[in-house]
C-alpha cells in the first residue's frame, strides 16, 4: 500500500534533481494562484479592459456602533472599538487583466522585461515567469494548451518590432519548457509586433503597457 507514496516521493525528488519545481509549488505562490484563476475556463470574468478603466473597488467595511456590555454602574458601557480590517494584499504588478484576446478566451497580459532591443530575459522577467511556470504546471491548467504572444509598442521600424516580438515569445516558450517541464505541445509562440496595441498610440510612442507577453488559453 505504501508504493504510491514511494513513487510520488521519487517523482518529486527527480524534479528537484532536474532543477524543476514540484507541481505543488503553485499553492504557495499568490501570483501563480492569480494566473490560474485568470487562465482557467470559468475563472474570473474578464473582457478587453484598457488601462484607465477602473474596476470598482470593494466597499470598505463599516465600523460597528458602540457595544453594550452587561450591566455596569449607570447602565452604559464605554464603546468598544471596531477590530481593524487588514487591507488586501496588492496584486502583482506584472499581471495585467487587460488583454486584446477575444472575450471568450481566458487570457492575461504579463509585463515581462527584456534587455533593451533583445529577447534576453532580465532577472525580473525570470521571477515573473516562475509564477507562470508554476501556474501552467498546476493540475487546474495541465489539461490546456496556451498561445504565448509577443507584443511591442510603436517605437522603431515595424519589421524590427515584428521580429522582436516573435523572438521574445519564443524565448518565453523555451524558458517554460526547459525550466518548468511544460510539454512543448502545450505551448505555441506567436509574435504580433505592433499590430495589436493594448493602448492605441501614434508611431514612435514608447508605451510600456504595449510591450507585453500575452498568455491565452486556446483549449485542449
Amino acid at each position: 500500500m505504501a508504493r504510491p507514496l514511494v513513487l510520488a516521493t521519487v517523482l518529486v525528488a527527480g524534479l528537484a534533481a532536474a532543477g524543476l519545481p514540484a507541481p505543488a509549488a503553485a499553492q504557495s505562490d499568490p501570483a501563480a494562484q492569480e494566473l490560474i484563476e485568470r487562465l482557467r475556463p470559468g475563472g474570473q470574468t474578464r473582457g478587453i479592459r484598457l488601462p484607465g478603466q477602473q474596476t470598482p473597488a470593494p466597499a470598505e467595511p463599516t465600523a460597528t456602533g458602540p457595544t453594550l456590555t452587561p450591566a455596569q454602574p449607570g447602565g452604559v458601557a464605554p464603546p468598544v472599538a471596531a477590530t481593524p480590517v487588514p487591507a488586501p494584499a496588492p496584486r502583482p504588478t506584472s499581471v495585467q487583466p487587460a488583454t486584446t484576446a477575444p472575450p471568450e478566451l481566458p487570457a492575461v497580459s504579463l509585463m515581462i522585461t527584456f534587455a533593451s532591443g533583445s529577447a534576453r530575459l532580465t532577472p525580473e522577467a525570470e521571477r515573473t515567469l516562475a509564477s507562470l511556470g508554476r501556474a501552467l504546471a498546476s493540475p487546474e491548467l495541465a489539461p490546456f494548451r496556451f498561445r504565448i504572444e509577443g507584443h511591442t509598442d510603436t517605437t522603431g521600424p515595424r519589421e524590427m518590432n515584428q521580429m522582436l516580438s516573435e523572438a521574445r515569445a519564443a524565448t518565453v516558450r523555451d524558458y517554460l519548457i526547459s525550466r518548468f517541464g511544460i510539454a512543448p505541445q502545450r505551448l505555441v509562440a506567436v509574435g504580433y509586433g505592433e499590430t495589436q496595441l493594448l493602448v492605441p498610440t501614434a508611431d514612435e510612442v514608447p508605451e510600456a503597457r504595449n510591450r507585453r507577453v500575452q498568455i491565452v488559453n486556446i483549449g485542449n
